[in-house]
């Protein structure tokens, strides 16, 4: 089948998905005329989950569209925030263990797969509990049962945790879940909690929390300090 050509444009917070020779307003693209315009997007590097829009010669199409030879496609980004078709709940995949400990730090339900369990089954998670899929892996970002994904462009805790943040603007309520297994906290007295506590926390501790799904016990410890600066921030910037 006989090539044509198209010109494609991605927005520029979309550039790093892509090769150089494609990070300008246009740059020339054979398609084979049957492919989808969703399609041609992955296989140049961006992940639809990424795409906020696809306009072909100034029109909004949807991604299973069909570019014909002369066609101008623009791609653009997600503006922030970014709405979702629910809740902005999460799924993070193994390699996110500190940013999801930060989110559930922050109240955010932030689901959490601490062993490779492998792209299809994180999908269908993702799609079975109605979860943001959150991801380095661009791969896993193209598996088309995700309800919802997003890539998470750094290496750094911190401005993962700001990306997030920014892009999808879940509601915080700090310190109300468990940071080892997402469940959500209740105040506790210390009697209750007194087999799971080290003499030396018992004495200098009076205030306890409990996570009502693993039992995991909370209190305000010399690692406080640390944990508070990372909520105050995020409040000030997004609350």
């Amino acid at each position: 089948m006989e090539k044509q050509q198209i010109t494609i444009g991605f927005a520029a917070d979309l550039h790093v998905f892509v090769p150089a020779r494609q990070r300008t307003d246009a740059s020339a693209v054979l398609v084979d005329g049957v492919s989808s315009l969703g399609h041609v997007v992955e296989s140049l590097g961006v992940p639809l989950t990424e795409v906020g829009a696809l306009l072909v010669d100034g029109a909004p199409v949807r991604p299973g569209h069909v570019p014909a030879a002369g066609e101008r496609i623009e791609v653009r980004a997600f503006g922030r925030p970014q709405p979702l078709p629910g809740p902005a709940r999460f799924l993070l995949d193994v390699h996110l263990g500190t940013l999801a400990r930060r989110l559930r730090l922050l109240g955010v339900d932030a689901a959490y797969e601490n062993l490779d369990i492998g792209d299809a089954a994180l999908a269908a998670r993702s799609a079975a509990e109605q979860r943001v899929m959150l991801s380095r892996d661009r791969g896993l970002l193209r598996r088309r049962e995700l309800w919802a994904g997003g890539y998470v462009y750094s290496h750094r805790p911190d401005e993962q945790l700001h990306d997030v943040l920014s892009r999808f603007a879940p509601a915080l309520a700090p310190w109300t879940r468990c940071t080892a297994c997402n469940g959500l906290l209740r105040p506790t007295t210390k009697s209750a909690v007194h087999e799971q506590l080290e003499d030396g926390t018992e004495r200098s501790y009076d205030a306890f929390a409990q996570c009502g799904s693993c039992g995991q016990v909370y209190w305000r410890g010399a690692h406080h300090a640390r944990l508070d600066a990372i909520v105050e921030e995020a409040l000030r910037a997004y609350a």
